[in-house]
């Protein structure tokens, strides 16, 4: 799960412990949101748009998928005037801060391993803030940096 630092990072939600992961405006990523993500599912934490890119950390899914309000409300930086509280169209979920890493695992690091070059991350044009990871590539990851 991607964020820039400067609006919401890792020291932020260690500092706050549980957070909504809102502002998803893409319907790929908000079904993935919908339909793939459960209470208990671990994710890496990802800077982006930064000096240095990377995994810094690690979140649990807390909640169930449900609609994000920030849509409706003008004030927000994510409003978005198409969306109806009756009929919501945008998800959020809650995620619960687990560990930071000493020092990011860069995009440059997880470019030099061939295991991972079909990881959806790494694909070129990809731009999607959430992207599921096979089991393989999360177990190559745990293992490869003793994340936890």
């Amino acid at each position: 799960m991607k964020n820039e630092p400067e609006s919401f990072s890792i020291d932020d939600l260690e500092r706050v412990k549980i957070e909504p992961w809102d502002g998803i405006r893409n319907y790929q990523v908000r079904n993935f949101i919908r339909d793939k993500m459960s209470v208990g599912d671990k994710a890496y934490f990802y800077h982006s748009s930064c000096k240095i890119p990377g995994i810094v950390g690690m979140m649990e899914i807390c909640s169930d998928a449900y609609p994000d309000h920030t849509a409706w409300n003008p004030e927000e930086h994510y409003y978005d005037s198409k969306s109806d509280p009756e009929n919501p169209v945008w998800l959020m979920v809650d995620v619960k801060f687990i560990s930071k890493l000493d020092e990011p695992i860069t995009l440059q690091e997880l470019r030099s391993h061939p295991e991972l070059e079909n990881m959806r991350i790494l694909q070129r044009g990809n731009r999607l803030s959430i992207t599921p990871l096979d089991k393989h590539h999360w177990d190559y990851i745990q293992k490869l940096y003793a994340v936890s």
